[in-house]
């Protein structure tokens, strides 16, 4: 059912609104609780009953966190760690390039730092080794070291982990398991195939947190000090766990929810340095951590240097944080001017074969390695269907995916590289990587976007608005916005709640920069209220508004404080509109 009568809004999209059981759970709500209709309306699409919601609102770690048990070959692995710890043993990290495996290391690090041993650190190099561990480096650490801990990696690297002959390999992930285990001593994964995925929404910076605290146990019930502080470490998980998209539900929402409290201290060196270079001015939130934190400390993975973004989240040292985080605004700079041109060809290529396709991808000569997830990311959200696109070099091709709600990526990358038509692939729902000969491009593609077909990616439409409720202007205050903020965080399976404003003025409106706009809107009465839309110009979405000759509209999007000055004021992100 449309919402508001909009079948066809100005960026092309159907408008959808709560069904009428969630409307009427959240009048009952509001009644029952007391709470505003607009906070009711989010809980109720969230399925939260009326007698949770309270509780809710203010989500404790000790009762959503779980026991670290519950994760197989857990208690080993912590046995494992206690004891190289103990006997003061020779450490490697082995980590992911991105900022989940940084996020991952750094946490090991630090811990590690604090109990007096000084662990190796080793992120392969993107273009030169490629995602996870690769045998020359696993036979070269294994020659030094007692132990090697492999963070947001692992789980597929059968070869690699063998030929750590001699060492112990502990392997922490999150990412879609075979059917066999590599020949790890533990391998600690809530998508292991033997695992109830109960747990699988966990990046691999939240599997690494329970394990530190399985270790807090078994310390304590060894007689010793438990170690490090772990709730001062949360900022850590929380950064990994949005940045990663991984979903804000279950002990995930709980970690970001504390995560973000401790980063509001500013205690650590490199995330005060990097909110600094990326002119964070404000509390941080779901958006800093996904859209200003997250692509800096990726960036050294992608076309720098890749332990950049581990040695930043590790550093006690203000000084060498400040140069870090530079170094890592610099090339994030450079990333996205690569990043543009081939988001570019990239479109050109699929648009050539179309959108409408249950896969759409494209492949390009000298394409960076270290953008084309991120360009996957905007053919996806311009198609609304999962996305591949691969950089060639030489004989072979190495890419990334993106996927959209409800079509299973992973396992489809993961199928294409048993039936040997990748040369590797794997990953989990919503995002993979795989390398593939350049003579099997077409094939590949061709048998992806059967399989993807299957699951239904090729009767997907354009994506719906889904929308909370209607909100008039003079409703939009800086209370409700923190009301709605303690439903929070917001992010993957947790949207921002989005509120309708119906037929409103549009009162004063500006082009800024060269495709955005900045509105002063009116609901006729008393109700003024500020917009904001950002890429307007992309779409039809920026003309009309900013040339509306007078004409009323429905407008569509999510409220924010914006400060400024000292003062605080409401603000519309403006997402969409309809003539009313």
């Amino acid at each position: 059912m449309t919402f508001l009568g909009v079948e066809r809004s100005l960026t092309g999209r159907r408008w959808v609104g709560p069904d009428v059981e969630t409307d009427r759970a959240a009048e009952a709500m509001t009644q029952i609780t007391g709470l505003p209709r607009p906070v009711a309306q989010v809980l109720a699409r969230r399925g939260v009953p009326q007698e949770e919601a309270q509780g809710f609102l203010a989500p404790q770690l000790k009762d959503l966190l779980p026991d670290p048990r519950r994760l197989r070959d857990m208690e080993k692995a912590a046995r494992r760690f206690v004891a190289a710890v103990r006997g003061r043993q020779r450490i490697a990290v082995f980590a992911d390039y991105d900022v989940d495996g940084g996020s991952s290391a750094a946490l090991l690090l630090i811990w590690l730092r604090q109990m007096g041993l000084s662990p190796t650190l080793y992120i392969p190099d993107r273009i030169d080794e490629g995602y996870g561990p690769n045998e020359p480096a696993m036979r070269d650490l294994a020659a030094r070291h007692d132990l090697i801990v492999c963070v947001d990696c692992g789980t597929l690297s059968h070869e690699p982990i063998a030929a750590a002959k001699g060492t112990d390999v502990i392997v922490l992930d999150h990412h879609l398991g075979g059917e066999t285990l590599p020949p790890a001593l533990a391998v600690v994964n809530p998508n292991r195939q033997d695992e109830d995925g109960d747990l699988g929404y966990l990046c691999a910076a939240g599997v690494v947190f329970l394990m530190l605290v399985e270790v807090r146990r078994q310390l304590r019930d060894g007689g010793q000090a438990p170690g490090p502080d772990l709730m001062a470490m949360l900022d850590l998980v929380a950064l990994a766990t949005v940045a990663d998209v991984a979903p804000l539900i279950g002990a995930n929402r709980a970690l970001v929810r504390q995560g973000l409290r401790v980063m509001a201290q500013r205690k650590r060196p490199g995330l005060v340095a990097l909110s600094d270079v990326a002119r964070m001015d404000s509390a941080p939130n779901s958006y800093h951590l996904g859209f200003l934190l997250g692509p800096r400390v990726n960036a050294g993975g992608r076309i720098g240097k890749a332990d950049l973004g581990a040695r930043l989240l590790a550093t006690e040292d203000p000084i060498e944080a400040q140069a870090l985080a530079e170094r890592l605004d610099q090339l994030n700079t450079e990333r996205r001017e690569i990043e543009e041109a081939v988001r570019a060809a990239a479109m050109d290529q699929a648009e050539a074969r179309g959108l409408d396709a249950p896969l759409v991808w494209a492949a390009g000569e000298g394409w960076h390695p270290g953008v084309v997830g991120i360009v996957a990311s905007r053919l996806k959200e311009a198609a609304n269907r999962p996305a591949v696109v691969i950089g060639l070099d030489g004989a072979e091709g190495k890419g990334s995916g993106r996927s959209v709600s409800g079509i299973d990526l992973g396992a489809a990358i993961h199928r294409l590289a048993t039936e040997g038509l990748l040369i590797k692939g794997g990953g989990h729902k919503m995002a993979a990587g795989l390398t593939v000969a350049r003579d099997q491009l077409e094939p590949a593609m061709a048998r992806l976007a059967e399989l993807l077909e299957r699951q239904g990616a090729g009767s997907l439409g354009p994506s719906d608005l889904k929308l909370d409720g209607l909100l008039m202007p003079g409703a939009a205050t800086v209370p409700l916005i923190e009301d709605l903020e303690r439903a929070g965080p917001y992010g993957a399976g947790a949207p921002a709640p989005r509120f309708a404003l119906p037929d409103v003025q549009i009162r004063y409106a500006k082009r800024v920069g060269s495709s955005h706009l900045k509105l002063s809107l009116s609901d006729g009465m008393e109700g003024r209220l500020d917009a904001i839309a950002f890429g307007a110009f992309d779409t039809d979405l920026g003309p009309r508004l900013e040339n509306h000759g007078g004409a009323r509209f429905h407008l569509a999007g999510r409220l924010e404080i914006n400060t400024w000055g000292g003062r605080q004021s409401v603000q519309l992100r403006l997402e969409d509109a309809a003539e009313a």
